[in-house]
């Protein structure tokens, strides 16, 4: 029993492709003695041929590589491509400590700890890359005399 008519007829009416028309393995039979359009909208109807769904690309393991790269695997040295500032600019880095540095040198001057000599004293300093990072910028306070009271 050939049912290649009634797949694309069903295909016609579903408006799919011909390999996305399911058909009842039970109802083989019945479908095969339609002939005509209408009787295999029936048999849609009653739900002996159905379109399977399109079937899309799985993001599972592209989520699972994901998770893992953000625990910190699969960055060894085979995995990369680019230079290392490429990869995280040295711009970047720059931007991302100065604006540290300078926005701990605000809440100083704000509340009072430095004055607005030694902010713009520490500013300057912290602008030439004097610090690498706020520990090291308040340790470099505290050995110049400075009261900060981290560590109460």
């Amino acid at each position: 029993m050939q049912i290649t008519n009634q797949k694309r007829m069903a295909a016609q009416i579903l408006k799919c492709g011909v390999n996305r028309v399911w058909i009842h393995p039970s109802y083989v039979d019945q479908v095969s003695q339609s002939v005509q359009k209408e009787d295999i909208r029936e048999a849609i109807e009653s739900g002996w041929i159905k379109a399977k769904a399109v079937q899309g690309t799985s993001r599972a393991r592209a989520l699972k590589r994901r998770a893992q790269r953000a625990k910190g695997r699969q960055k060894g040295h085979g995995k990369r491509s680019g230079s290392s500032n490429a990869r995280h600019p040295r711009k970047q880095r720059w931007m991302q400590t100065i604006r540290a540095q300078r926005r701990v040198l605000k809440e100083l001057r704000a509340d009072e700890t430095i004055t607005p000599s030694q902010y713009r004293h520490y500013y300057l300093k912290a602008k030439g890359g004097s610090y690498r990072s706020i520990s090291h910028m308040r340790s470099q306070m505290e050995t110049e005399g400075l009261a900060l009271g981290g560590a109460e």
